[in-house]
């Protein structure tokens, strides 16, 4: 076997191994989109009839909360980044990235200090890489988060609301995250958990035809309200923590799928080269034989 057919052979044998272990990470991604996809359904409701239920609360009263009121003059706000923990996933932390940039911009451009709160590798990777200062980062359950996982982060973000801005407090809290929209669909968004945008959760009831609720407060509506903070924070973030995975496993999987095809492509390239190669040595050999039995041929005539 000539030098050139050794090398093409010894590629091929190294694609195909790498595209078994692409196809093994595109159906683990696969089986796993299920599973994500089934624990956002879960929490959704819930994270909707909580947001229904503080903005039945704030219309119905008159009370002055960080839950529901706006600042006059918004001095800091945080704002929260949902990465992966993992690579192999295409643009998704990159685009992650990207919008908690553009939103970080047009903080600052409005006058805000604005704090920066990271989940996952990715994000705490970018920004130590260029020294930038982060409040605080967890990383480690991206791919599968929990309810405490969201309660850990949320409670520094609570503590910083309820925190005067000269103290090191914020006035607002936003969050940015990939949002799942199918299967082949996912897009990074920004959206501000607090204060809540009561106008925009009305609009959405009335275009679904539905009537916020009366509440009687016991105690207070403050006293309410201050129930509801930490519920409601939690509850929208792990909202988004499962968005976020299961928009991951989607990227992953797509990203596994096309490095698949390409080894598969590169596969065939490497085959009809290697065929081709294969294809020049036999011809050389029949010429060398034809040649040495002509040679031998004309030795013989000429002895005789």
């Amino acid at each position: 076997m000539g030098a050139k057919l050794r090398v093409y052979k010894r590629r091929i044998r190294s694609v195909t191994a790498t595209k078994k272990i692409t196809k093994a990470m595109e159906m683990i991604a696969a089986s796993r989109i299920v599973k994500a996809q089934r624990k956002v359904a879960a929490s959704t409701p819930y994270a909707s009839e909580l947001t229904r239920a503080v903005t039945a609360v704030a219309t119905g009263s008159n009370t002055q909360h960080a839950l529901t009121t706006e600042v006059d003059n918004p001095a800091r706000a945080a704002v929260l980044l949902i990465t992966s923990d993992r690579g192999l996933a295409g643009g998704y932390s990159s685009n992650a990235i990207k919008a908690a940039e553009t939103l970080t911009e047009r903080l600052k451009a409005e006058g805000k200090d604005v704090e920066t709160y990271i989940i996952g590798r990715k994000g705490v990777s970018y920004y130590g890489f260029r020294e930038r200062q982060v409040a605080e980062s967890w990383t480690g359950f991206t791919d599968s988060p929990t309810y405490a996982d969201a309660k850990a982060v949320a409670g520094p973000l609570i503590a910083a609301v309820q925190k005067d801005t000269a103290e090191g407090g914020v006035d607002e809290l936003h969050i940015v995250f990939t949002e799942f929209v199918s299967m082949m669909t996912q897009t990074a968004v920004d959206k501000r958990l607090l204060p809540l945008h009561l106008g925009e959760v009305e609009a959405e009831e009335s275009s679904k035809g539905e009537i916020l609720p009366l509440f009687d407060f016991e105690p207070s509506a403050e006293d309410v309200l201050d129930a509801l903070l930490p519920r409601y924070v939690e509850s929208r973030i792990y909202n988004a923590l499962l968005q976020a995975a299961a928009s991951k496993h989607a990227a992953t999987r797509r990203a596994m799928k096309s490095a698949t095809d390409n080894a598969e492509e590169l596969i065939k390239s490497l085959s009809r080269l290697a065929n081709a190669a294969r294809q020049a040595e036999i011809t050389q050999e029949i010429s060398e034989i034809v040649g040495g039995a002509s040679a031998l041929a004309d030795a013989t005539a000429g002895s005789d």
